[in-house]
């Protein structure tokens, strides 16, 4: 059983996130299944902590050509959904969903309280 969620706080944003969801476009991310090593790496790099983490998501924000958006990149690591998997009770693939909509979400606007990125 997956465990309770917990109400996001809301954001400033000036644009409405799911503005991009209206009408009939199509909207993309792009999810990379990652490992301990490869993801401390770009934590170091893009928000200078340099450890493993459980998810990252790299905003894009961009109209296509075709009228898609492409909303962004999430990168989920697998060795930590393993451990978490074990802590929380929950199977692998129940960890790598939620992880994966936790980066979702992160791409949307929501973001934890005290985070400045």
């Amino acid at each position: 059983m997956l465990p309770k969620r917990q109400k996001l706080p809301k954001t400033n944003n000036k644009m409405s996130n799911l503005d991009i969801f209206s009408g009939d476009k199509e909207v993309f991310v792009s999810i990379k299944f990652s490992h301990d090593k490869e993801i401390q790496k770009l934590n170091n790099e893009h928000l200078g902590r340099d450890y493993p983490t459980d998810v990252l998501s790299f905003k894009m924000d961009e109209k296509r050509e075709d009228g898609s958006y492409y909303l962004g990149d999430i990168i989920v690591n697998v060795d930590q959904a393993e451990r978490q998997a074990e802590e929380y009770g929950n199977s692998l693939a129940e960890e790598i969903a939620q992880l994966t909509e936790h980066g979702v979400l992160h791409l949307l606007g929501k973001h934890h309280d005290g985070d400045d990125k």
